[in-house]
């Protein structure tokens, strides 16, 4: 029998195979032994080596001795560092076994939960449904634009009309505002004290006039 076959127990006739937990349980268990050997073997290693430094030259024999034991130690533990490699591998590959065991379980699970929901369902109701809801959505959308559109209670207005109305009153708002700033603007005042005037004289006096300084010029 092997030694994977030592660990697991036989699988054959009038045996039951171990589950995936429990085989993964026992590699655990078995990487722990054989780690703590490993440990126990670098201790041996390191121990025998120290004894062959410490006779040296002084006694050959037993410094070959320990040398050999070393040897044989180290080989030991190589020899657990590649089962501890295949045990490592072999605990992966159950571990990924597992899990997709158990995904594949879920997902069988979720597809009977499924299958039941939709066990009622007929494609040709739900086809009907749809159809009905749609219709609905539109003659409440056709509602909803009648409510919101204005009511002018059957009376027509002509816009021309009304715009030429409005710049009407536009522009006598604008002159009203002209002549209220024009009211605003001080005009200059009147001049307090009058202009000297020049008494008036009639034409025939000024004639006179003119005519005495014409005479007195020429008697001269």
């Amino acid at each position: 029998m092997s030694v994977f076959g030592k660990l697991f127990g036989s699988g054959g006739k009038g045996g039951k195979a171990p589950t995936a937990q429990e085989a993964i349980q026992k590699l655990r268990e078995t990487e722990e032994m054989l780690t703590k050997k490993q440990e126990f073997l670098e201790k041996k290693i390191d121990t025998e080596l120290m004894t062959a430094k410490k006779y040296g030259t002084k006694n050959k024999r037993a410094a070959l001795q320990a040398l050999k034991r070393k040897k044989r130690y180290e080989s030991q533990l190589a020899q657990i560092d590649g089962t501890l490699s295949t045990i490592e591998f072999q605990r992966e590959a159950l571990e990924n076994a597992n899990t997709n065991t158990e995904v594949f379980k879920n997902m069988g699970f979720a597809a009977k939960a499924l299958k039941a929901a939709h066990e009622n369902m007929d494609i040709d109701k739900v086809d009907d449904l749809m159809a009905e809801i749609s219709e609905q959505h539109e003659v409440a959308q056709e509602i909803a634009d009648v409510i919101s559109r204005p009511v002018g209670f059957g009376q027509d207005y002509d816009e021309d009309e009304l715009m030429a109305e409005l710049e009407e009153l536009e522009q006598e708002e604008l002159d009203k505002n002209l002549l209220e700033i024009e009211g605003d603007v001080p005009l200059p005042s009147v001049p307090s004290t009058s202009l000297p005037s020049k008494p008036a004289k009639k034409k025939e006096e000024e004639d006179e006039d003119d005519m005495a300084d014409l005479e007195a010029w020429a008697a001269n």
